[in-house]
């Protein structure tokens, strides 16, 4: 990007008590907006954003590192800093440390996730059953027969196949915020599966029959099926963390 471009950014109303650094996070964040940059869009140099913004080198790198951290800017060593993906990871990665942090926040972060998701799948049935293709349906039924595979023990990656099953199930929405916070489901899980109660074998059975229960559903087209079938899925899932929750 030519440093000729760069323009001073307008002054704002700034409060006495605002640090510096998030004058410049805020000066950054305002340059992107205002020349209408997107994702992959190369920032200016650091010397070039110093000058722009009135601030010190120091001041524009801690802002940098913050702006990563967020992922809405990215620093690529040795070719310069530009427009960061934007995508939720600093939401996600929020809420698997809330859930490391407190033993009582990882059931309600999971059971919030689960709400959430559930809602997105279910409120979104029809378009969900109408952008399925066959592939993908048949892929959803091939995770369904490693779970039972599995659970049969013949097999191993039962919980993979379940996450990849639920990935898979929201990709046609092209929706990147469903996809990451059913990704984030799964993070939690993972801290929040040893304080369940146990899986026992006809958990699994089930398990494997609500799943089987959507595919079928989704190769039918039957969107108010498939609703139901969700919600059968989850229910079971709820009572488990409500039940851990008061032996806590």
């Amino acid at each position: 990007m030519d440093q000729k471009a760069v323009s001073p950014v307008a002054p704002e109303a700034k409060s006495a008590r605002q640090p510096l650094r998030q004058e410049v996070v805020d000066g950054i964040k305002s340059y992107i907006l205002r020349n209408k940059l997107r994702p992959g869009d190369p920032l200016p140099t650091e010397s070039a954003l110093c000058e722009a913004l009135g601030a010190s080198r120091s001041s524009v790198r801690e802002a940098i590192r913050i702006l990563t951290a967020l992922d809405i800017v990215e620093v690529r060593h040795g070719h310069g800093t530009y427009v960061g993906r934007l995508s939720m990871s600093a939401l996600v990665e929020s809420l698997t440390f809330r859930g490391l942090l407190s033993p009582d926040d990882d059931f309600q972060v999971m059971a919030d996730l689960i709400e959430v998701r559930e809602l997105f799948e279910r409120g979104m049935a029809e378009r969900l059953v109408e952008a399925l293709d066959t592939e993908q349906i048949d892929r959803l039924q091939g995770h369904v027969d490693v779970m039972r595979e599995a659970g049969a023990g013949k097999g191993h990656g039962f919980v993979d196949a379940d996450r990849s099953f639920h990935a898979l199930l929201v990709a046609p929405l092209g929706n990147d915020l469903i996809g990451q916070l059913s990704a984030a489901f799964w993070d939690v899980y993972v801290i929040v599966a040893p304080h369940l109660d146990v899986f026992t074998h006809e958990h699994e059975a089930a398990t494997i029959a609500q799943h089987q229960r959507i595919v079928d559903a989704a190769r039918a087209r039957d969107a108010v099926e498939f609703a139901e079938a969700l919600s059968e899925h989850y229910e079971p899932v709820r009572r488990r963390i409500a039940e851990a929750r008061a032996r806590r």
